[in-house]
């Protein structure tokens, strides 16, 4: 009898845990890296659209293999290539609107990103870019040429196992919010914004991905263009205002996703990078590097897009010890910082 009752209780131990695997997505292979976002993870889709937000000019990818040019806004690789190197997928992860594109260029995923954009869909019609909404529209052209090439089976595995990353909200916050200002206040904006991204998460399980990661809101007020504008070039101190409506933001957005991921099947996680950056920010040196308050790119102050381009003089030629590449974007070697820093601690809860 005691025998019976310890096989029952190892039975129900091995099943609980089988359970809690599943939710996890635990003893899986991932089969792709499919991102959504704004230009943290754009590697080129603005390239042919007629937007000012493009970098697909020297010296952007100064240090990318072979020094291209590609249309990722820093000096080399960005996060979406870095995680997916991480993931053991690819070096790069391709742009979707890559004209060039091959049907097996698709099976280890691709990035929808676009430089500019953000949940508020004013964001990206402000900035002729393409809107995290569209976005979704491009992601079932995906699956459908997935399923037409490679057959259902392939787009099922593709939607169960691939890691799917959600990054916005920086240009909503800096941009747009000044737009919107006679219908919210920094708090309600910051709510809306929030609500926005939970109602994209639904639409994209609802789509079948069952492995989604959202990015909080950085501290958007200490890039180089906001410490210029708002601190002026002698003080240089962050624009609080605009960092309190990202954590807002962050302390909206947090519990909504766990929230999500204990009523949907699958893993929702909520991946907090503000405090990371801002640590980088405040402490250069801790993470080696000599320069946080300008970008490399020209005087680092407002360069970005066109204003950084060949002719900008002052370009530093060690990116490497520079958080930021330009006046708004991090180098590589900061991204991988922020990459190994988070991933691990992320990654387990995923598979």
């Amino acid at each position: 009898m005691k025998f019976r009752m310890l096989w029952l209780a190892l039975v129900l131990i091995i099943a609980v845990e089988s359970n809690a695997a599943a939710k996890q997505g635990k003893n899986t292979t991932i089969a792709a890296l499919i991102v959504f976002g704004d230009s943290i993870m754009d590697t080129g889709n603005n390239n042919n659209l007629p937007t000012l937000l493009k970098c697909n000019f020297p010296p952007y990818g100064k240090d990318f293999p072979g020094g291209s040019a590609t249309g990722r806004f820093s000096d080399g690789r960005v996060p979406s290539d870095l995680i997916a190197e991480r993931l053991g997928l690819a070096k790069t992860l391709p742009a979707y609107m890559n004209p060039n594109l091959k049907p097996e260029d698709l099976l280890k995923g691709v990035t929808f990103a676009s430089g500019g954009t953000g949940y508020d869909p004013l964001t990206a019609q402000i900035m002729s870019v393409i809107s995290v909404w569209d976005q979704l529209t491009y992601f079932k052209e995906y699956i459908s040429k997935i399923k037409k090439h490679f057959g259902e089976e392939k787009a099922k595995d593709i939607l169960e196992n691939s890691i799917f990353l959600v990054v916005s909200s920086s240009n909503d916050l800096a941009h747009t919010y000044l737009a919107r200002a006679h219908r919210y206040d920094r708090t309600s904006y910051a709510n809306f914004l929030a609500d926005s991204a939970v109602i994209f998460v639904r639409e994209l399980h609802k789509l079948g991905a069952r492995k989604i990661g959202v990015f909080s809101a950085v501290p958007v007020g200490c890039v180089p263009l906001q410490t210029t504008v708002y601190g002026g070039l002698l003080t240089r101190g962050c624009n609080q205002p605009l960092n309190n409506m990202a954590k807002q933001f962050n302390s909206s957005l947090s519990p909504a996703l766990d929230s999500l991921d204990k009523e949907l099947d699958g893993v929702i996680l909520y991946i907090d990078v503000y405090d990371t950056l801002f640590d980088m920010i405040q402490h250069p040196k801790k993470y080696g590097f000599e320069v946080a308050d300008r970008g490399c790119c020209g005087k680092g102050t407002l360069a970005m897009s066109y204003l950084c381009n060949s002719l900008t003089p002052f370009t530093c030629s060690n990116s490497s010890a520079y958080i930021f590449w330009d006046s708004y974007h991090p180098t590589e070697r900061a991204y991988q910082v922020i990459v190994d820093n988070l991933l691990d601690k992320y990654l387990r809860k995923v598979y």
